[in-house]
Formats: structure tokens, sequence, C-alpha cells
């Protein structure tokens, strides 16, 4: 009945949740916005609305907390213009071979946003 109870706890206990970077370099003469979106939940970061404003030339880290092997894609945009987008666009709905990771625990990802 112990053994069974403690299967029971190992099974049901939450999954930690990974702690790593997302390295973003913005190459553009231009600002951008980006946001990070799950391809296995409905999280998105930094969320509530916001953005990630990188800008011109600049370079910068964004911490963020995700499930471990969570499937995650980067979509950005020239600030004040959507309609210039890299990644996955602002509506995470653009086809992309090369903007998307898996999360893993104590890693950075590299974001490169080239004119």
């Amino acid at each position: 009945m112990i053994r069974a109870l403690l299967v029971a706890l190992l099974l049901t206990a939450p999954a930690f949740a990974a702690d790593m970077s997302v390295f973003v370099r913005n190459q553009r003469s231009d600002g951008v916005a980006l946001e990070l979106f799950s391809r296995d939940s409905e999280k998105v970061w930094p969320g509530g609305d916001k953005v990630f404003l990188i800008r011109p030339q600049a370079r910068k880290s964004v911490p963020i907390s995700c499930e471990p092997g969570e499937h995650i894609c980067w979509g950005a945009w020239v600030a004040g213009n959507d309609s210039v987008t890299a990644g996955v666009g602002p509506d995470n709905d653009q086809p992309c071979d090369t903007c998307c990771f898996i999360c893993t625990d104590h890693s950075t990802e590299t974001v490169d946003l080239a004119e």
C-alpha cells in the first residue's frame, strides 16, 4: 500500500520548470519587438500583452522559465510596423524552420535578427 502511494505521488508530482536564457542580437537598423511562443501550450513570453523591445544594433539576454522539452518559437517585427516580420511573426502564424528551439534547463538559445 505504501509503495502504491509513493508511485502515485511520483506520477502526480508537478514537473519542475527550467530556467533558460534567450540571447537576442538585433543587427537591424530598426528597433524590434520580440515574443516567444510555446508550441506545446498557450504560453507566451513575456506575456500579458507585453513584448521584449530590442534597440537597433543592440544585444539583450531574456530569461524565461519553461517546461523541459517544451518547443518554443520566436516571432519578431519592426517596432511600430508589424508588417515587417521575422520568425513566426507577431501572431505566431508564419512558417519557420529555423526559429524554434527546445527548452533545456540552464541553457542559452541565440536569436540573430538580420536586416
